[in-house]
């Protein structure tokens, strides 16, 4: 393969990284700053046996202090209908109301609408380039059946369920 000398583009890489559809999901977590939720892409399993998933945010986050102290968290796989839930956690109010999550000591808040949701423990914090690599073991799941929520491109879209 012939080598690139030309300079490389950081949005350029963006956009080719745009290429992969992925699912969207909200991660919820208590925090010093109460319940807070963010919305990301970047997220995958990694082993069965431990079950073990893992999930990246910028380390310039405003809410990188306190996701990056959670003891416990929990991964919402969102529904198509959740759209607006997406960009809120992704660019708006970070914390949730009252009404908006379900919990249980020492469960971490859980969001009422998700298509799957993983309660993990932290098992691994790990900074990679310019992102915080958090590591969690699943310790207790739910799902439903439904559409997912993805995002290709820079648009959302929608995984129809082949079970429905």
């Amino acid at each position: 393969m012939p080598e690139n000398t030309a300079e490389f583009d950081p949005r350029a890489y963006r956009q080719a990284l745009g290429g992969f559809a992925t699912g969207v999901c909200v991660v919820t977590a208590h925090t010093v700053d109460g319940a807070l939720g963010i919305t990301v892409n970047s997220f995958t399993s990694v082993s069965l046996d431990p079950p073990l998933v893992l999930w990246c945010m910028d380390i310039k986050s405003d809410r990188h202090d306190a996701f990056a102290a959670a003891d416990r968290f929990a991964v919402h796989v969102l529904p198509v209908e959740d759209q607006a839930m997406s960009d809120r956690f992704a660019w708006g109010v970070a914390r949730l109301s009252e009404t908006e999550f379900e919990t249980g000591n020492p469960e971490p808040p859980r969001l009422r609408n998700a298509v799957t949701r993983l309660d993990c423990v932290t098992h691994g914090r790990i900074v990679m380039g310019d992102h915080l690599v958090i590591v969690g073991r699943v310790v207790g799941f739910e799902t439903r059946p439904g559409d997912a929520l993805t995002y290709f491109r820079g648009k959302y879209g929608q995984a129809v369920d082949p079970t429905a």
